[in-house]
Protein backbone atom coordinates (compact mmCIF):
# COMPACT_ATOMS: atom_id res chain seq x y z
CA UNK A 1 0.00 0.00 0.00
CA UNK A 2 1.56 3.29 -1.08
CA UNK A 3 1.37 6.49 0.94
CA UNK A 4 -1.64 7.91 -0.91
CA UNK A 5 -3.67 4.74 -0.50
CA UNK A 6 -2.62 4.44 3.13
CA UNK A 7 -3.97 7.92 3.83
CA UNK A 8 -7.23 7.05 2.07
CA UNK A 9 -7.48 3.82 4.02
CA UNK A 10 -6.83 5.35 7.44
CA UNK A 11 -9.07 8.36 6.91
CA UNK A 12 -11.79 6.30 5.22
CA UNK A 13 -11.88 3.67 7.98
CA UNK A 14 -12.09 6.37 10.66
CA UNK A 15 -14.87 8.07 8.70
CA UNK A 16 -16.73 4.78 8.34
CA UNK A 17 -16.65 4.34 12.11
CA UNK A 18 -17.83 7.92 12.50
CA UNK A 19 -20.79 7.22 10.20
CA UNK A 20 -21.80 4.26 12.36
CA UNK A 21 -21.37 6.50 15.40
CA UNK A 22 -23.75 9.05 13.89
CA UNK A 23 -26.25 6.29 13.11
CA UNK A 24 -26.01 4.92 16.65
CA UNK A 25 -26.47 8.40 18.12
CA UNK A 26 -29.64 8.89 16.11
CA UNK A 27 -30.92 5.47 17.11
CA UNK A 28 -30.33 6.09 20.82
CA UNK A 29 -31.98 9.52 20.68
CA UNK A 30 -35.03 8.46 18.67
CA UNK A 31 -35.41 4.83 19.70
CA UNK A 32 -37.97 2.30 18.55
CA UNK A 33 -38.62 1.22 14.98
CA UNK A 34 -38.12 4.77 13.67
CA UNK A 35 -34.70 5.01 15.29
CA UNK A 36 -33.74 1.60 13.90
CA UNK A 37 -34.82 2.70 10.42
CA UNK A 38 -32.84 5.95 10.69
CA UNK A 39 -29.75 3.93 11.67
CA UNK A 40 -29.63 2.87 8.02
CA UNK A 41 -28.33 6.36 7.14
CA UNK A 42 -24.89 5.45 8.46
CA UNK A 43 -24.63 2.32 6.32
CA UNK A 44 -25.98 4.15 3.26
CA UNK A 45 -23.16 6.70 3.55
CA UNK A 46 -20.56 3.95 4.04
CA UNK A 47 -21.69 2.04 0.94
CA UNK A 48 -22.32 5.11 -1.22
CA UNK A 49 -18.88 6.57 -0.43
CA UNK A 50 -17.18 3.12 -0.52
CA UNK A 51 -15.71 3.61 2.95
CA UNK A 52 -13.80 0.65 4.46
CA UNK A 53 -16.04 -0.81 7.17
CA UNK A 54 -15.19 -4.13 8.82
CA UNK A 55 -18.60 -5.72 8.23
CA UNK A 56 -18.62 -4.49 4.63
CA UNK A 57 -15.16 -5.83 3.75
CA UNK A 58 -14.96 -9.04 5.83
CA UNK A 59 -16.55 -10.97 2.95
CA UNK A 60 -13.51 -10.30 0.76
CA UNK A 61 -10.73 -11.99 2.77
CA UNK A 62 -12.14 -15.49 3.42
CA UNK A 63 -9.31 -18.07 3.09
CA UNK A 64 -6.84 -15.39 2.07
CA UNK A 65 -3.31 -14.77 3.29
CA UNK A 66 -2.49 -13.41 6.72
CA UNK A 67 -1.59 -9.96 5.41
CA UNK A 68 -5.18 -9.27 4.37
CA UNK A 69 -6.51 -10.48 7.71
CA UNK A 70 -4.08 -8.05 9.37
CA UNK A 71 -5.40 -5.25 7.20
CA UNK A 72 -8.96 -6.21 8.10
CA UNK A 73 -8.02 -6.12 11.79
CA UNK A 74 -6.50 -2.68 11.37
CA UNK A 75 -9.67 -1.57 9.60
CA UNK A 76 -11.71 -2.69 12.60
CA UNK A 77 -9.49 -0.77 15.02
CA UNK A 78 -9.85 2.38 12.92
CA UNK A 79 -13.64 1.88 12.73
CA UNK A 80 -13.67 1.65 16.53
CA UNK A 81 -11.59 4.81 16.72
CA UNK A 82 -14.18 6.66 14.62
CA UNK A 83 -16.95 5.45 16.92
CA UNK A 84 -15.04 6.52 20.03
CA UNK A 85 -14.48 9.99 18.56
CA UNK A 86 -18.20 10.37 17.80
CA UNK A 87 -19.06 9.13 21.28
CA UNK A 88 -16.79 11.75 22.83
CA UNK A 89 -18.56 14.44 20.79
CA UNK A 90 -22.18 13.37 21.18
CA UNK A 91 -22.51 11.41 24.43
CA UNK A 92 -25.06 12.73 26.91
CA UNK A 93 -26.35 11.20 30.17
CA UNK A 94 -29.38 9.91 28.25
CA UNK A 95 -27.21 8.28 25.59
CA UNK A 96 -24.96 6.78 28.27
CA UNK A 97 -27.97 5.27 30.04
CA UNK A 98 -29.36 3.80 26.82
CA UNK A 99 -25.93 2.43 25.90
CA UNK A 100 -25.55 0.71 29.26
CA UNK A 101 -28.98 -0.89 28.81
CA UNK A 102 -27.90 -2.33 25.43
CA UNK A 103 -24.54 -3.58 26.71
CA UNK A 104 -26.05 -5.06 29.86
CA UNK A 105 -28.45 -6.99 27.63
CA UNK A 106 -25.44 -8.30 25.68
CA UNK A 107 -23.69 -9.33 28.90
CA UNK A 108 -26.82 -11.09 30.15
CA UNK A 109 -26.81 -13.31 27.05
CA UNK A 110 -23.20 -14.38 27.59
CA UNK A 111 -20.27 -14.72 25.16
CA UNK A 112 -21.62 -17.76 23.29
CA UNK A 113 -24.98 -16.19 22.49
CA UNK A 114 -23.30 -12.89 21.57
CA UNK A 115 -21.23 -14.78 19.02
CA UNK A 116 -24.13 -16.80 17.63
CA UNK A 117 -26.46 -13.79 17.38
CA UNK A 118 -23.73 -11.86 15.56
CA UNK A 119 -23.73 -14.33 12.66
CA UNK A 120 -27.09 -13.24 11.17
CA UNK A 121 -26.01 -9.61 11.55
CA UNK A 122 -22.94 -10.30 9.41
CA UNK A 123 -25.09 -12.11 6.85
CA UNK A 124 -27.45 -9.14 6.63
CA UNK A 125 -24.53 -6.75 6.20
CA UNK A 126 -23.06 -8.75 3.32
CA UNK A 127 -26.46 -8.94 1.62
CA UNK A 128 -26.88 -5.18 2.04
CA UNK A 129 -23.42 -4.30 0.69
CA UNK A 130 -23.57 -6.68 -2.26
CA UNK A 131 -27.09 -5.64 -3.16
CA UNK A 132 -26.30 -1.93 -3.16
CA UNK A 133 -22.82 -2.26 -4.69
CA UNK A 134 -23.48 -4.80 -7.42
CA UNK A 135 -27.14 -4.49 -8.35
CA UNK A 136 -27.94 -0.94 -7.21
CA UNK A 137 -30.57 -2.57 -5.01
CA UNK A 138 -30.74 -0.68 -1.71
CA UNK A 139 -33.69 -2.63 -0.28
CA UNK A 140 -31.54 -5.19 1.62
CA UNK A 141 -29.81 -2.28 3.34
CA UNK A 142 -32.94 -0.24 4.03
CA UNK A 143 -34.78 -3.23 5.52
CA UNK A 144 -31.81 -5.25 6.77
CA UNK A 145 -30.35 -2.63 9.10
CA UNK A 146 -33.57 -2.09 11.07
CA UNK A 147 -34.05 -5.87 11.08
CA UNK A 148 -30.76 -6.68 12.82
CA UNK A 149 -31.28 -3.86 15.33
CA UNK A 150 -34.85 -4.88 16.22
CA UNK A 151 -33.80 -8.54 16.48
CA UNK A 152 -30.92 -7.58 18.80
CA UNK A 153 -28.18 -9.00 16.57
CA UNK A 154 -24.87 -7.43 17.69
CA UNK A 155 -22.84 -5.38 15.22
CA UNK A 156 -19.23 -5.13 16.37
CA UNK A 157 -18.69 -1.54 15.17
CA UNK A 158 -22.00 -0.20 16.45
CA UNK A 159 -21.45 -1.98 19.75
CA UNK A 160 -18.13 -0.19 20.14
CA UNK A 161 -20.04 3.11 20.13
CA UNK A 162 -22.29 1.78 22.89
CA UNK A 163 -19.24 0.60 24.84
CA UNK A 164 -17.59 4.00 24.50
CA UNK A 165 -20.76 5.76 25.63
CA UNK A 166 -21.21 3.65 28.77
CA UNK A 167 -18.71 5.73 30.70
CA UNK A 168 -15.25 5.03 32.06
CA UNK A 169 -16.46 3.73 35.42
CA UNK A 170 -18.70 1.15 33.73
CA UNK A 171 -15.88 0.04 31.44
CA UNK A 172 -13.38 -0.24 34.29
CA UNK A 173 -15.80 -2.24 36.42
CA UNK A 174 -16.72 -4.70 33.65
CA UNK A 175 -13.59 -4.73 31.49
CA UNK A 176 -12.92 -8.47 31.20
CA UNK A 177 -16.62 -9.34 30.96
CA UNK A 178 -17.07 -6.81 28.15
CA UNK A 179 -14.07 -8.19 26.28
CA UNK A 180 -15.39 -11.74 26.66
CA UNK A 181 -18.67 -10.64 25.04
CA UNK A 182 -17.11 -8.43 22.36
CA UNK A 183 -14.57 -10.82 20.83
CA UNK A 184 -17.20 -13.45 19.95
CA UNK A 185 -19.23 -10.63 18.38
CA UNK A 186 -16.35 -9.85 16.03
CA UNK A 187 -15.90 -13.53 15.15
CA UNK A 188 -19.64 -14.01 14.66
CA UNK A 189 -19.90 -10.99 12.38
CA UNK A 190 -16.97 -12.26 10.32
CA UNK A 191 -18.52 -15.72 9.94
CA UNK A 192 -21.88 -14.21 9.07
CA UNK A 193 -20.34 -12.00 6.42
CA UNK A 194 -18.96 -15.16 4.76
CA UNK A 195 -21.90 -17.46 5.46
CA UNK A 196 -23.12 -17.28 1.87
CA UNK A 197 -19.75 -18.57 0.65
CA UNK A 198 -20.11 -21.67 2.79
CA UNK A 199 -23.79 -22.15 1.93
CA UNK A 200 -23.64 -21.81 -1.85
CA UNK A 201 -19.97 -22.53 -2.51
CA UNK A 202 -19.02 -19.05 -3.63
CA UNK A 203 -15.32 -18.62 -4.44
CA UNK A 204 -13.17 -16.97 -1.79
CA UNK A 205 -11.34 -14.64 -4.14
CA UNK A 206 -10.70 -11.09 -3.04
CA UNK A 207 -13.29 -9.54 -5.36
CA UNK A 208 -14.44 -6.02 -4.44
CA UNK A 209 -18.09 -5.42 -5.19
CA UNK A 210 -17.07 -2.59 -7.54
CA UNK A 211 -15.60 -5.20 -9.91
CA UNK A 212 -19.03 -6.75 -10.39
CA UNK A 213 -21.04 -3.54 -10.62
CA UNK A 214 -22.11 -2.48 -14.11
CA UNK A 215 -20.25 0.64 -15.18
CA UNK A 216 -22.39 3.17 -16.94
CA UNK A 217 -21.46 6.37 -18.67
CA UNK A 218 -18.49 7.41 -20.73
CA UNK A 219 -14.73 7.03 -20.58
CA UNK A 220 -14.30 9.06 -17.38
CA UNK A 221 -16.82 6.95 -15.45
CA UNK A 222 -15.12 3.72 -16.55
CA UNK A 223 -11.73 5.10 -15.52
CA UNK A 224 -13.06 6.09 -12.10
CA UNK A 225 -14.47 2.60 -11.54
CA UNK A 226 -11.20 0.96 -12.59
CA UNK A 227 -9.25 3.25 -10.26
CA UNK A 228 -11.54 2.38 -7.34
CA UNK A 229 -11.11 -1.34 -7.94
CA UNK A 230 -7.33 -0.95 -8.16
CA UNK A 231 -7.22 0.89 -4.85
CA UNK A 232 -9.20 -1.85 -3.08
CA UNK A 233 -7.05 -4.59 -4.55
CA UNK A 234 -3.85 -2.83 -3.54
CA UNK A 235 -5.08 -2.55 0.02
Amino acid sequence: MNKENAVKFFSGALMAGGCIGIAATVYLKVGGVLGAAMFAFGLIVVVAMKLPLFTGQAQHVWSRKGGEYSLLGLMLLLNLGGCFILSALTCTPEIAESSRAIINARLAKGPLMCGLLSIPCGFIMTAAVRGAGMKNNWLPLLFGVPAFIICGFPHCVADSFYYASCGRDFLMANGLTLLAAYLPTVVGNFLGCNLYRLAVGMPAWFTPVTDDAPVKGGRKERADAEETSAVVREK
